[in-house]
């Protein structure tokens, strides 16, 4: 970083794995979470978002791994895993959320579901500033575009929210399929921009 000196960029590196790892872990745990939770209520945007944790968990790896100074080969390698994970939970979630709604299959409300997409959206949130304020003193570009992930997911769990919420209090069963195609548009796009580098 130009015009800091290696105390300074030490401090800034440590702070980036620091929200790496606070990334890695809230997801570890959100999988458990979200598995309960979506089973329970037999809700196709809670297991979607489960597996889109799963996936961020394998993004934040790549920038640790990057961050440590791993070679570029093997974060190529990593990114286009990432990418196969998001294509496959595009077909996962476009074939489940078309079924439900062509079923009329109805999820049950979910308290669990609603508080943990809630507390997830807040932290995400927070995460993507920390990430982007840390990546851009750093100049660092794969910190910076793994932020920007980090708040597409808080974007996301707002939106399976708001698809519960919705399903929960005014019986609007529809929404829960419904979110699950925003993650799905999601996943595409993110799978697009590894591909193929669409915006």
């Amino acid at each position: 970083m130009i015009g800091a000196d290696d105390a300074a960029r030490r401090r800034l590196l440590r702070r980036g794995f620091a929200l790496e790892y606070a990334t890695l872990g809230w997801n570890v745990i959100g999988i458990v979470v979200l598995a309960v939770a979506a089973v329970s209520a037999r809700s196709v945007a809670l297991a979607g978002f489960g597996l889109d944790s799963l996936i961020e968990i394998g993004a934040s790896t790549v920038v640790v791994w990057e961050l440590s100074g791993s070679g570029e080969e093997r974060r190529r390698r990593a990114v286009r895993l990432i990418g196969f994970g998001f294509g496959l939970l595009a077909v996962y979630l476009l074939v489940q959320s078309t079924w439900v709604l062509a079923t009329g299959f109805r999820a049950r409300p979910s308290a669990l579901g609603i508080g943990w997409t809630a507390v997830t959206a807040a932290v995400m949130f927070a995460l993507a500033a920390g990430k982007a304020r840390t990546g851009a003193a750093l100049d660092n570009p794969v910190l910076t575009a793994e932020g920007r992930v980090t708040l597409v997911d808080g974007l996301l769990a707002a939106a399976v929210l708001l698809g519960l919420v919705l399903n929960s209090s005014a019986g609007l069963w529809w929404a829960d399929p419904v979110a699950g195609y925003a993650l799905v548009c999601y996943a595409l796009r993110e799978a697009g921009r590894v591909f193929f580098g669409a915006d």
